[in-house]
């Protein structure tokens, strides 16, 4: 599938989209997970892509949902759907569900959605989703301590397009060299020229380099696991409950995310850790030392009587020698002793016996006082430990990032798994929550027939919900009691069909479905309309008599647009033309024998019945029955006085307009 083909995608997108390592054939499969991974698409407009993208795979128009209240009653069933996912990913690739009037569509769907309704949706899984989302990729990974060096122009563009991490530098000869190998710990050299060179430092000579830029910053690797620990922890466990066929061994990927730490550290290396605490430590442990070597030396000197003879003093002073002379006289081995504790305080406080000789020159034999560190000693003694630091957790994250590079595809795989199974059980719960079932399409049916429906957009408990009952082929009016469930039969027929038509299990014993071409909802006016309302009202009726799609109409008391007795005749001059054609429709309306008196055919008219008033509440049959005109509530009012009636007279009263209820029957 060619990216640009796909509505909706401009060249911005193309340009973004092309940045995936298949983009055809993510957009072939719908793929949200793989669609958001391009730079600078998101959860939403990737499940928008896809959703084109599934379209344009299936020629479908997406006109299926042709008014406003059809429109609404999809977004009610999607809003159902997506409260039974956990995960934002979730809730958006169930966007790329939606009704459709193409066969091949609603077979692709209902094969996710048998698979789907197979799952088990276990509380430890569902627990463990919590905690799984979309992979980020680290953009802001910067490395100080290494550059990348060249003397070709085309080279150093490549080396800032392919490892950006890193600082590139251009270089004439070897000594622009051995000055980048005075400031950065490792100087890769991209130049196979420049092989052989000898200068001091850390300098590698690797003309292959950009070929693998993970052995070169492993930082790169360690970043993305590092910043994706929790999802992918939460993925394997979802592996784990799930008993999902995983890419990876879950519990292999939570031990080597054991070795990394939060910020794309090693973790667990003693060694590592013990030269980084003497980096860190250092300025602050010779501090200590000095102040050891300095309390040792004034208690000493506070403890003893020096006795300098005036020959001797004079023959001090007139050499020029001050207290450090007197020192090296009189106490020599109080000064000895004093710097050697110094020298094992900062050996101890470092912790690195390799570099006990070292860290001893720290502090010279000289005697002063007070005693003083060489700083020239501590500065050699922090560059190599900085180098040995630095070598170390190079070569330890090129060892962890060698073993993570291999789990990177797996684990993208391990979380997507995660995710898509989160959009299974979502339908699964719908299906459960909602007692569901898959309808049945019939070919060569007509219209719809529902056995035990109950709708899940009923402001009751479903658990309270009756079931419904209810079938139409061609043209059929429903008559009722005001508040007996017209309209709600209305909203319970067109979930059932955009349900099956997104190729989902629907609320219902049984439903057996025509694919039909699009569902037309005209919901109740609010009111009469004025002249220009009216005639665009007709407009739309005039442009849907004349096409000849198989359509689901469902009208909710069209006679409140005008007057009640042009209302009958409009009503029933519509049903005529869609009589005529392969729709099927389904008119409430109050008006039902006024119509049906108006229409020259012969037009089915359903009733839902109210079989009595208690304590006056309707008592209601909920399932339409069939060829049955419904009595009015009035009627039932009338009905129920005349049974009461105190007297003859009242009585009488009541049963003239009895009689005349029954006689517009």
């Amino acid at each position: 599938m060619d990216v640009r083909e796909v509505p909706g995608v401009g060249e911005k997108t193309a340009d973004r989209l092309a940045e995936l390592d298949d983009p055809e054939a993510a957009l072939e499969a719908g793929d949200v997970a793989a669609i958001a991974r391009a730079p600078g698409i998101s959860d939403g407009r990737a499940a928008r892509i896809a959703r084109a993208a599934i379209r344009h795979r299936h020629g479908d128009d997406g006109d299926f949902l042709a008014t406003d209240r059809a429109r609404e009653l999809y977004r009610d069933a999607l809003d159902l759907l997506q409260d039974r996912a956990v995960t934002d990913y979730a809730a958006r690739r169930l966007e790329t569900l939606y009704p459709s009037a193409s066969e091949s569509r609603i077979a692709e769907a209902r094969e996710f959605t048998e698979r789907a309704m197979a799952r088990d949706p276990e509380p430890e899984v569902l627990e463990a989703l919590a905690g799984v989302e979309p992979l980020e990729q680290p953009g802001d990974v910067r490395v100080r301590d290494r550059c990348l060096a060249t003397s070709d122009a085309e080279t150093y563009s490549a080396a800032r397009d392919a490892i950006p991490e890193l600082s590139v530098e251009l270089v004439d000869d070897a000594r622009a060299i051995a000055e980048l190998a005075r400031g950065y710990s490792t100087v890769v050299v991209l130049d196979e020229q420049f092989a052989g060179v000898e200068v001091e430092g850390d300098v590698r000579v690797e003309p292959r380099a950009l070929d693998d830029p993970a052995s070169i910053v492993p930082e790169r690797t360690l970043a993305f696991f590092a910043r994706n620990r929790g999802p992918l922890r939460a993925a394997a466990a979802v592996a784990r409950a799930a008993d999902l066929d995983a890419p990876l061994d879950p519990d292999g990927l939570d031990d080597a995310l054991a070795q990394l730490n939060e910020d794309g550290t090693v973790a667990g290396d003693e060694r590592l850790r013990k030269l980084t605490d003497a980096v860190d430590d250092l300025d602050a442990a010779v501090s200590m030392a000095e102040s050891v070597a300095n309390d040792r030396l004034r208690e000493a000197i506070e403890d003893q009587d020096v006795t300098v003879e005036g020959a001797d003093l004079l023959s001090l002073v007139e050499r020029g020698a001050g207290v450090d002379s007197l020192l090296e006289r009189e106490l020599a081995d109080e000064y000895a002793a004093a710097v050697d504790a110094a020298r094992d305080h900062l050996v101890d406080a470092l912790g690195l016996d390799d570099y006990a000789d070292l860290a001893r020159r720290a502090f010279g034999d000289e005697p002063t006082f007070p005693v003083e560190h060489d700083e020239r000693a501590v500065s050699r003694l922090r560059e190599e430990l900085t180098a040995a630091r630095d070598r170390r957790a190079t070569a330890r994250k090129r060892d962890l990032a060698a073993d993570l590079a291999d789990l990177r595809e797996p684990a993208n795989e391990l979380v997507d798994d995660a995710l898509e199974l989160d959009v299974e059980l979502a339908v699964a719960r719908f299906a459960r929550d909602f007692d569901c079932t898959m309808p049945t399409f019939v070919e060569d049916g007509d219209g719809f027939a529902i056995e035990g429906g109950r709708s899940p957009l009923l402001d009751v408990p479903f658990d309270a919900v009756e079931p419904v009952d209810y079938g139409v082929a061609g043209v059929a009016l429903l008559s009722g009691v005001n508040s007996g469930g017209k309209t709600s039969t209305l909203d319970l027929v067109g979930l059932v069909v955009i349900l099956g038509q997104m190729g989902l299990p629907v609320p219902a014993e049984s439903a057996e479905l025509e694919r039909f071409e699009a569902l037309h909802y005209q919901a109740k006016s609010q009111g009469t309309l004025d002249a220009g309302a009216f005639e665009a009202t007709l407009r739309e009726f005039g442009d849907l008599v004349t096409g000849g799609d198989r359509r689901l109409v469902l009208v909710d008391e069209l006679e409140s647009i005008t007057e009640p007795g042009a209302s009958a005749v409009i009503i029933a001059g519509i049903l005529e033309a869609l009589a005529e054609g392969d729709s099927t429709a389904v008119f409430v309306s109050h008006l039902a024998a006024e119509i049906r008196a108006e229409c020259a055919i012969d037009v089915t008219v359903d009733g839902i019945e109210a079989v009595g008033l208690a304590d006056g509440e309707l008592v209601v049959e909920r399932s339409p029955r069939k060829d049955h005109l419904a009595r009015s509530t009035p009627e039932l009012i009338v009905e129920k006085l005349a049974q009461n009636g105190e007297n003859g007279g009242e009585r009488a009263f009541y049963d003239d307009l009895l009689a005349k209820f029954e006689s517009e029957e």
